[in-house]
């Protein structure tokens, strides 16, 4: 399936400055492995025929932009016959924004690899929900865990809209919510449940919680520092969305490049051909990344696709 092509680029295109300086971890390296690799070396002779980018963090800036250079690359890529998709935690009512930016309408991955969105034509192609019984336990295991921190308070998005507990502390209130008791947040099946603490980090969170896990009942992880943990269906992560998005467009695994910056990049980055780490990218991931680019502010995704686009 072909990207479909927007009637232009928005007039309104971030310029792309940037708001500090550059990240701390060594930029234009192999990450995997052993020896220092250029990116020469690691692409001699491909050509990736799918970009798969996270949003936050990666494909926009600090101040919510898609640069013009990213996005001139990016409608290079289109011209040759690439296929382009956000690959996001984001609902798929949450990226229009960034779709606004860009030169195509594309089948993005949403809300972690639980929702495939054709942005296009407005429709859910798949969906992979949890289960209320799961998310009732997991949210009984962290409430108690965190006891003495407060607990956790509680989100859950469904496929039509986001349901919050009355107490849960808000990261994107501006998107709208619909809120219920902590019970009813979880008595129907979700997409994605978000567990919050804010007197916690989210690694903090997340090494506590992740042993009492079972991986065969939940997939647990997280894409802020701020103490926010998100939890999925076993084994949906953005990788698993990528992979329909292959199947979707007749494109090999071994024909991918992405891009993130967060743990929940990391299977992404880990299934593609060429994983690629943003210099701003948590640790975890740049451990986990063939290849490690500026940071978004400095426009590293469109350093790495001006190789090819």
């Amino acid at each position: 399936m072909a990207p479909r092509r927007t009637g232009g680029r928005s007039s309104n295109l971030g310029g792309g400055q940037r708001d500090g300086p550059p990240g701390s971890r060594a930029q234009g390296c192999q990450a995997r492995g052993a020896e220092v690799t250029t990116l020469d070396e690691l692409t001699s002779g491909w050509r990736p025929r799918l970009i798969a980018s996270d949003v936050d963090g990666t494909l926009i800036n600090s101040a919510e932009r898609v640069i013009p250079r990213l996005a001139q690359s990016i409608e290079r890529a289109v011209d040759e016959g690439c296929e382009v998709a956000l690959a996001t935690g984001r609902p798929f009512r949450w990226i229009q924004m960034v779709l606004d930016q860009l030169p195509v309408q594309p089948v993005c991955v949403t809300s972690n690899g639980a929702v495939l969105y054709d942005s296009a034509d407005d429709t859910v192609l798949e969906a992979h929900q949890l289960q209320p019984a799961a998310m009732a336990h997991a949210f009984e295991v962290a409430n108690d865990l965190f006891t003495d921190r407060g607990g956790v308070s509680l989100a859950c998005e469904r496929l039509d809209g986001f349901y919050v507990a009355p107490d849960y502390f808000h990261t994107w209130e501006e998107q709208g919510f619909e809120v219920l008791g902590a019970a009813e947040v979880v008595a129907e099946p979700a997409v994605k449940m978000i567990l919050r603490n804010v007197d916690m980090t989210a690694p903090e969170m997340y090494e506590a919680l992740a042993p009492l896990i079972d991986a065969d009942s939940l997939h647990l992880t997280y894409s802020i520092n701020a103490g926010l943990l998100e939890l999925a269906a076993p084994g949906v992560t953005k990788a698993l969305g990528v992979q329909a998005l292959c199947r979707l467009h007749g494109v090999d695994i071994s024909q991918v490049v992405a891009f993130g910056d967060m743990p929940n990049d990391i299977e992404m980055l880990r299934a593609a051909r060429l994983g690629v780490a943003m210099g701003n990218a948590d640790p975890r991931v740049t451990e986990n990344a063939d290849y490690v680019t500026a940071t978004n502010d400095e426009g590293g995704v469109a350093d790495v696709l001006e190789r090819w686009f």
